[in-house]
């Protein structure tokens, strides 16, 4: 199971921080915090570890993997 920023979005805003067009000295980039962080539940580990995850719990996971 894993709940954290999605991968995608991360590498999204990594490409807003590119070169400077202006030609300026660059600087540090903003901190920023991740908009939205997904759930993600992996059932076949689940499975070999013994554990069992609750229907409500499976409702709320954007991904899961089989």
């Amino acid at each position: 199971m894993s709940y954290a920023p999605g991968i995608a979005e991360g590498f999204h805003r990594g490409a807003t921080c590119g070169p400077n067009p202006q030609g300026r000295e660059a600087r540090r980039p903003p901190v920023e915090q991740p908009a939205k962080f997904e759930l993600v539940i992996n059932l076949k580990t689940a499975k070999a570890l013994g554990l069992t995850i609750p229907q409500s719990l499976l409702l709320r996971a954007d991904e899961i993997i089989q």
